[in-house]
Parts: C-alpha cells; structure tokens; sequence
C-alpha cells in the first residue's frame, strides 16, 4: 500500500482540494484492506497520520522542524527567509488549518473502523496455557491455531523498554513451523515435540491462542494475537 509522506498536508502546492483527492484516495485504499479483514500495517499507518496532524496543529516546534522548505539557494539565511516568509502567509495557514481540520476528522473515521475490526477480532481469541507455565515466562512459544487443523508455531520473546519515564513491554517472534492437528498430534504433543527437539529451551512457557474466525495471519492474526499474549502474560505476572 502506498502511504502517505509524513508532512503530506503541507508538501508541494497546498490546496485544499488537492490535499482533500489526496487524502481520500489513501483513506479508500486503507478501508478497502478494513474490508478484507487486514488491519496491519493498515491501522498503524492511519494513527501515526493522525497523530502526525494533531502534533503539527497543537505544537509550534513541530510546525517550525516539519514546514516544507522550499529549496530556491544553498544560503542557510536565505533559506531561513524563505521559510519564515511562508510562515507568515496568512493564507497559505488558513488553507492549512483546513486540510487538518478536515483530514483529521476523516481519519478519526477510518480508526474507528479499524478500531472497532480490532476489537471485534480480539474479543474472539481465546489464550490458554499448555501444561504447567514456569516461572520465567519472558521466553517461550506460542501456537496460533484457527478454526483449520492447522497449528502454526512461534517462538517468542518478550523485552522492556522506556520511553518518556513509562516502561513498555515489546515482543519479538520467530516462526518455526506448522503442526496439524490430529487425534494424536494435540497441543500437548506438540509442546513435547519442542522441548525434545529445541534444547535452547527446556522449560518453556507455551501458550495456544486460538481464534473462531479464519483471518489473514500476517495482516490481522498474528499482530492482534502477539499484543493480546504480551498483555496476558503481564497481567498473570501480577
């Protein structure tokens, strides 16, 4: 999918018009995947837009680091009048307050039905250990099973991180392989088959994350199922 550049609304020639067939042609797009049931990177892409807008009209910084500059020399001082000169343009904001006024209320839109995709999807996961979880559930697997006898099969890690004095939990995955389920071959088996097989983990933590719906498993599946396990995993910590 082609996105959006960061600072789109004020790049080239501002417009309203233009910025509007702009913004409607990548909102189109974006809930055309909504339509098919691909939410990422989709809906990550619509609220770092979003985002983007809110930030350019409620901080000033951001609105003087990000304002295009129009490149007519190589004299930082000629640049610097160029670009304050554009700044003072009374019109040139008024089209620009607009586009933003405009493009974040359709934008909220969209979220809201990605948003509300997410939330449908997640509601129908079901999470469940596979046989007793160590202590130490930082490192393990995952299986991500559907209504198919497919299994799919992910190692996992999870990581802490801050950022502006919060802490953040992320999760990094590594595919390993696809079992089908059968009389035999249960969830369980499956955890024995690693274990025997995987001596980097002896004692893993292994979940099974299934869902009732047959989703898209890179678009929609497996970025849901990897937030709800982190999100899982932390509240059983506590």
């Amino acid at each position: 999918m082609k996105s959006l550049s960061e600072t789109w609304f004020a790049d080239g020639y501002i417009d309203f018009e233009l910025k509007k067939y702009t913004l409607l042609a990548y909102l189109q797009e974006v809930n055309k995947y909504f339509d098919e049931h691909k939410l990422y990177p989709q809906l990550a892409d619509v609220i770092f837009h979003y985002n983007n807008l809110v930030s350019f009209r409620k901080n000033k910084k951001f609105l003087q680091e990000h304002f295009p500059k129009k490149l007519t020399g190589i004299q930082i001082q000629k640049l610097q009048l160029l670009y304050e000169q554009m700044m003072e343009d009374d019109d040139v904001m008024q089209q620009l307050e607009e586009i933003i006024f405009y493009a974040a209320r359709e934008m909220q839109a969209t979220i809201s039905n990605g948003t509300e995709l997410y939330e449908m999807i997640e509601d129908k996961l079901k999470i469940s250990p596979v046989g007793i979880i160590p202590l130490e559930q930082h490192e393990g697997y995952f299986f991500l099973s559907n209504k198919l006898s497919a299994t799919r099969v992910y190692q996992y890690r999870l990581s802490i991180y801050e950022k502006h004095d919060e802490k953040f939990r992320s999760i990094r995955t590594e595919f390993i392989n696809t079992w089908y389920r059968s009389f035999v071959n249960t969830f369980e088996h499956i955890k024995t088959e690693l274990v025997r097989n995987r001596s980097q983990l002896p004692n893993p933590a292994v979940y099974v994350i299934e869902a009732d719906i047959n989703l898209p498993v890179e678009e929609t599946l497996l970025p849901i199922a990897k937030r709800c396990l982190v999100r899982y995993i932390s509240k059983s910590r506590h």
